[in-house]
């Protein structure tokens, strides 16, 4: 067998030992919510934005709510208008 054959060889074994090295096993927790980032579950409909929205707290020091994921609050031909204050 020549050096390059060797090499090429050695090269698929790493790779293929490194390729069967899955990971740590714990996918069963799900990734932490960005608390800066709106939940595309408030945005399926009027009373899940209201419920969202009113969900939140005023606060000074927390960080902005972000509404990348936000292109329009949603809205409803057919709900009744909801009061906002309290």
């Amino acid at each position: 067998m020549t050096q390059s054959m060797q090499s090429l060889l050695a090269a698929a074994a790493a790779a293929c030992l490194l390729a069967a090295c899955g990971g740590s096993g714990g996918g069963d927790e799900a990734p932490a919510e960005d608390p800066t980032l709106v939940p595309s579950s408030a945005t399926g409909s009027v009373s899940a934005w209201l419920k969202f929205t009113g969900a939140l707290m005023s606060s000074e020091t927390a960080e902005a709510l972000l509404l990348t994921s936000v292109s329009a609050a949603p809205t409803s031909e057919t709900d009744e208008p909801t009061p906002l204050g309290p």
